[in-house]
């Protein structure tokens, strides 16, 4: 009997989801190897493609992540007097930047960097974390500084080239150099008309780096040179500079003075020797400075000149015949001009005057008497001969023409205040140049204050001299030589303008400033000038000064005239110029008709 537990198989039966069959289990690992195959294939060419056809474009693509392109500054060139003593130039130094993606530590790398860089911990560590591949840390840092920084190895702090502009003077000539911008671009004076030939020509250094942000010693290091700028000499004196600034700020120190200016030229090549005002400022201070003093006003600022015109109005008259220096004219102390009454400074009853007696009194009424003998049109013609009206091309940005009306558009009073040195305005600069021709026998030369310019490998290039126009006849340079000495002279109006050893001519001037607060003359106050050069029988040096005193009523002989004589004291002195060998003539101011 068979066991319960005994399977029994039943005839014809299958084990049902045991097993595949081998048909099956065959067809599957066919598809499978397939894969395998396939996958392995595409893994190769893959391969093959990176390494064998875009591997150099890979290797290039890494290498140009890992370069590094830094500027390399030019050395902006030197501004020099005419001694070659420095009043700009430009020294080496670095701004101090990071990769805050390099850098390891932000915190201790601060605490690395403060003391180096005088910048608090907390501000540094700010900027170190920034998410940024760029922040500044410092800038215009000395070498010896990044070279304590860069001993240290700290990943991600690099440096660039951030050169440092340096006026040794100070204040001393600084309206006619000018400054740079935190750019280092030229923003006024010399640095801003010499901007191209200063600045010189930037290079740059391409760098292979490594993670640290340093360079690899092994990796690519290429460089373009930069080119430096060239070197300006300018024909400033220092020394005379200086002496003329510190005499004006004295002259502003008077408490009536709000603004002195002074100019001195070469008689005999029209070069600015010296070009001052008061209230000046330092280039190396620029941002500090009220910006409304960050310019020239002796070649920007116009005014009325007053009776220092005077002398082209008289030149017009002896080189048109109308008059000669000795020839008397009755004067009287007043004349109609239009609808209006011109006096003298005081009224008086009729006097006879010689030509030269009307210049050394200053006599409005003479003077006008002249120029209508001259005619309107003619003394136009005279006074644009000698500059007045267009710029006289100095090398200085922000030159004024100052303002000359046509003569067709003269009224009668108009035409009377011009011969007399109201109605028309002027430059400092370019009221020097007018007795600059005079002074050098009736030829004008165009003011010009740089001397050559110097390229970095040393070749000088000579500032081309500027043409010369004869104005007037020697013969009338030295009639208005003579009577322009007798204004210094016994009688004369600017005794104070004397110079001992050295015979002077020059001439006053007292004119109304107009008031900006009502755009009138009224309550403005006074523009007091002096020009003129010295020795008269030899003439050097032109020195031209205008003092602007809102509050004060001194005419120029009184306060323009000593200013005049200790800066052109000086320039004689220092120049060697040997004092005049002949005595100061005797000069008849009146007598009869």
């Amino acid at each position: 009997m068979p066991n319960a537990f005994t399977s029994r198989r039943v005839p014809g039966s299958r084990r049902s989801g045991v097993g595949l069959s081998m048909d099956q289990r065959g067809m599957r690992n066919r598809w499978g190897l397939i894969f395998m195959i396939s996958l392995l294939v595409l893994v190769v060419g893959k391969l093959a493609v990176l390494q064998g056809v875009d591997g150099a474009a890979y290797a290039n693509a890494a290498e140009q992540d890992r370069l590094r392109t830094y500027p390399i500054a030019a050395l902006r060139g030197a501004v020099l007097d005419r001694d070659g003593n420095p009043l700009a130039y430009t020294v080496d130094a670095f701004r101090v930047v990071a990769d805050p993606q390099v850098v390891r530590d932000p915190e201790r790398t601060a605490l690395a960097l403060t003391t180096l860089l005088d910048v608090p911990v907390p501000e540094l560590t700010e900027r170190l974390s920034k998410d940024s591949r760029y922040v500044v840390l410092a800038t215009q840092v000395s070498p010896e500084t990044t070279d304590a920084i860069d001993a240290l190895e700290l990943p991600g702090i690099l440096f660039e080239d951030d050169p440092v502009r340096l006026y040794p003077a100070g204040a001393v000539g600084g309206q006619v150099v000018g400054f740079v911008g935190r750019e280092g671009e030229g923003l006024a004076g010399i640095e801003r008309t010499f901007e191209e030939e200063l600045a010189g020509r930037p290079g740059q250094r391409r760098v292979e780096v490594g993670s640290g942000g340093h360079p690899i010693p092994s990796g690519i290091d290429e460089s373009t040179p930069a080119t430096d700028g060239d070197s300006v000499t300018l024909t400033l004196d220092q020394d005379l500079q200086y002496v003329t600034e510190q005499r004006l700020g004295q002259a502003c120190a008077d408490g009536a003075t709000t603004q002195a200016s002074a100019v001195v030229l070469d008689v005999r090549t029209g070069q600015v020797v010296a070009m001052g005002s008061c209230p000046g400022y330092d280039p190396g201070k620029y941002s500090t400075t009220d910006p409304d003093l960050l310019g020239n006003p002796l070649v920007s600022d116009v005014f009325e000149p007053g009776s220092v015109m005077k002398a082209v109005t008289l030149s017009a008259a002896l080189e048109e015949g109308v008059a000669e220096p000795d020839d008397v004219l009755t004067v009287d102390g007043h004349i109609r001009a239009g609808d209006r009454v011109v006096t003298d400074a005081h009224d008086h009853e009729p006097i006879d005057w010689t030509v030269t007696g009307i210049l050394a009194k200053s006599s409005n009424v003479g003077t006008i008497m002249l120029a209508r003998e001259v005619g309107d049109e003619k003394l136009e013609r005279y006074l644009r001969a000698f500059g007045v009206g267009e710029t006289t091309g100095i090398e200085l940005p922000g030159e004024s023409a100052g303002i000359l009306q046509d003569s067709e558009d003269w009224s009668g009073i108009r035409a009377a205040n011009v011969a007399i040195g109201q109605g028309v305005s002027v430059t400092t600069l370019q009221m020097a140049a007018i007795y600059q021709a005079i002074a050098n026998d009736g030829v004008r030369i165009p003011p010009r204050i740089v001397e050559s310019v110097t390229g970095p490998d040393g070749r000088v290039t000579e500032t081309p001299a500027p043409e010369a126009t004869r104005v007037i006849s020697e013969a009338t340079a030295h009639e208005m030589a003579y009577m322009l000495e007798a204004v210094v002279g016994p009688g004369g109006t600017a005794p104070l303008g004397q110079i001992e050893g050295f015979r002077v001519a020059g001439k006053t001037g007292t004119a109304q400033r107009a008031n900006p607060e009502c755009n009138c003359y009224a309550g403005g106050g006074y523009v007091t000038t002096f020009v003129g050069f010295a020795p008269a029988d030899d003439p050097q040096y032109v020195v031209a000064v205008d003092l602007e005193r809102p509050s004060s009523s001194a005419e120029g002989g009184q306060v323009a005239a000593p200013v005049f004589a200790d800066i052109l004291r000086y320039a004689l002195t220092a120049d060697g110029v040997v004092p005049s060998g002949t005595a100061r003539p005797d000069f008849v101011l009146t007598g009869t008709p």
